[in-house]
């Protein structure tokens, strides 16, 4: 199944509808197949105070207030038709992360085709169920969520009615180390969980995604951003137009390497590309009819167009039914 490469604009609008648009154009342009948004007010996630609590330390936004970046970060509700219907008529899926209940509200009368939950929301399983209820399919980021956070969501999903899961692998760490990815555990929770599975990657480059497909990766959530110099939260560790370009022409072709085509072989047939490198018995020296077929007239070598090689010891001590010379092929009816 072709892996879903998924750019995410996040904060990277600088509060413009016009760059909102032209990021979803190139988005477009780098053969991604969606474009994913993030639906919230600052109220949908935390409180407007200036208490210890709610003060950022360390990181990309050390001494940010929670308040003010969300402020900053958010994308209007106002923005969403629009940018909907632009990405669909460029031919990309458009979906959002809801965090809050008037967010998944407002997809649905949009008629978002995918809900995701983001790291951070996996432990509200009152939102996971109300998004779970709208019978889309869902994807949740595991990030810092504790094995029994993620048994827990998935469970609030397949009790809503809905089975169509896929859990994101994601290092919550912006931006992340490629060292820290762990990206085996991919296999881990497909297994414990019954569930697809993809990436949610902060890190540099294409590596992780390449590898997640590999892996058995659906999905591929990376951030998106026109050009690092318009600067914003999620800047540091978005891709511009060129690197997501490199990505998904990486990613397609691990898809192409991994493609096992028409499976193994059932057969040995000579004239299958590359067999005439294998090995086959020939005939060595010059045989006679009904001379004895023996180590010395016999050999097996390149290419493998004669006899298979595991008929030696069935040949070998037979009178040859004709005669033969070197470098003739051996008949099959030899041995039967």
């Amino acid at each position: 199944m072709k892996c879903m490469i998924v750019a995410e604009m996040s904060a990277n609008h600088g509060h413009s509808l016009e760059t909102a648009k032209d990021t979803i154009r190139a988005i477009a342009e780098c053969g991604a197949d969606a474009v994913k948004l993030q639906t919230y007010t600052p109220e949908s996630l935390t409180l407007d105070v200036k208490t210890p609590d709610f003060l950022l330390h360390g990181g990309l936004w050390d001494g940010r207030w929670l308040f003010d970046l969300y402020k900053e970060a958010c994308t209007p509700y106002e923005w969403h038709a629009e940018l909907y219907a632009l990405a669909r008529e460029l031919g990309l899926v458009c979906f959002s992360t809801p965090f809050d209940k008037a967010g998944v509200d407002l997809l649905a009368s949009l008629d978002n085709p995918i809900y995701k939950i983001a790291s951070f929301e996996i432990m509200d399983l009152e939102l996971i169920r109300y998004a779970a209820i709208q019978g889309r399919p869902m994807v949740l980021s595991t990030g810092v969520a504790s094995a029994r956070e993620i048994e827990e969501a998935v469970a609030a999903c397949r009790d809503s009615g809905n089975d169509d899961i896929t859990l994101l692998k994601c290092t919550s760490a912006y931006p992340a180390r490629i060292e820290d990815a762990q990206l085996s555990l991919m296999t881990e929770l497909c297994r414990r969980y019954d569930v697809k599975v993809g990436l949610s990657d902060h890190s540099p480059g294409s590596l992780l995604p390449v590898l997640s497909v590999a892996l058995g990766g659906v999905m591929i959530e990376k951030h998106f951003i026109l050009d690092r110099n318009i600067g914003g939260p999620d800047a540091a560790f978005s891709m511009d137009k060129d690197e997501f370009k490199q990505m998904v022409r990486d990613v397609r072709r691990a898809e192409a390497a991994l493609d096992p085509g028409q499976g193994i072989p059932e057969d040995e047939n000579p004239e299958r590309g590359g067999r005439q490198w294998s090995r086959s018995l020939y005939v060595s020296a010059p045989i006679a009819a009904g001379e004895l077929f023996t180590e010395s007239n016999v050999v097996c070598v390149r290419p493998g167009r004669s006899l298979h090689p595991r008929h030696l010891p069935q040949l070998l001590g037979r009178r040859a039914s004709h005669a033969y010379k070197a470098g003739d092929r051996i008949d099959f009816a030899e041995i039967s």
